[in-house]
């Protein structure tokens, strides 16, 4: 049986645009910007067992104990990056009533030469399908919106600016607004995604005033242990499956 969708929010301020990146895992209209997941210690665990795998001869009892060591690494690998997935996506879609997201072709970007271990391991395909999937649970307004220059455009006044990766900070040079990049790039996604649902903002509320000026850093850790990415009181309860 099909859904109806959920009607368009009337309080903008329960929207929130998201930007997924490398350097930060996603970075959000309302200044939290989200650490990737470290899994340093896992994947060095791995490769250990992996290695003691391959000095096993195949066939024997050893071996079949090494490899399932070694399945149990993966294993390990993955529910933990998909802890941090659900925990995430799960607050973003209790918290607002519209969330707006790029949508991205992934499938195209791990095709690319540059950056593809990265955009691997940050398993965007899974959180937006997570979060696409929680939004529609929760009744929240999920919009995913054409990429296409949000990082270039300037979230004051629309003028584009190309800048390369290394760039952090996005400063347009016909009115002076100055963001970080990512940022930027945020408001950019939750502008195209209130648009697309017939919501838009006050002509008297400038993005200046509507961008957080200070960035609260949040890392993954404290996502899995809290269940928020943000300073609000939450319990890991609250935010399970």
């Amino acid at each position: 049986m099909d859904r109806e969708p959920p009607e368009p929010p009337e309080n903008p301020e329960r929207c929130v645009g998201i930007d997924v990146g490398i350097l930060k895992y996603a970075h959000d209209t309302d200044g939290t910007a989200v650490g990737s997941p470290d899994l340093s210690a896992e994947r060095e665990r791995l490769e250990r067992e992996q290695r003691s795998l391959s000095r096993k001869e195949h066939g024997s009892n050893n071996y079949e104990k090494q490899r399932r060591r070694v399945a149990e690494c993966h294993a390990d690998l993955r529910r933990k990056r998909r802890d941090f997935l659900h925990k995430l996506s799960n607050y973003y879609a209790r918290e607002y009533d519209l969330v707006a997201v790029e949508d991205l072709n992934v499938k195209g970007i791990l095709e690319s030469p540059s950056n593809s271990r990265n955009t691997a391991s940050a398993a965007w395909r899974t959180f937006l399908t997570l979060l696409e999937y929680k939004c529609e649970r929760e009744g929240t307004q999920f919009v995913a919106v054409n990429p296409r220059g949000t990082t270039k455009e300037c979230a004051s006044c629309g003028v584009s600016t190309d800048k390369p990766l290394w760039v952090r900070e996005h400063t347009c040079p016909a009115c002076g607004f100055k963001a970080d990049r990512d940022a930027n790039a945020a408001w950019n996604i939750l502008s195209r995604g209130l648009e697309n649902v017939g919501v838009g903002h006050s002509e008297s509320t400038s993005v200046e005033t509507a961008l957080p000026v200070d960035t609260d850093s949040v890392s993954a850790k404290r996502v899995v242990e809290a269940g928020s990415p943000t300073l609000k009181e939450q319990t890991a309860s609250a935010v399970s499956e």
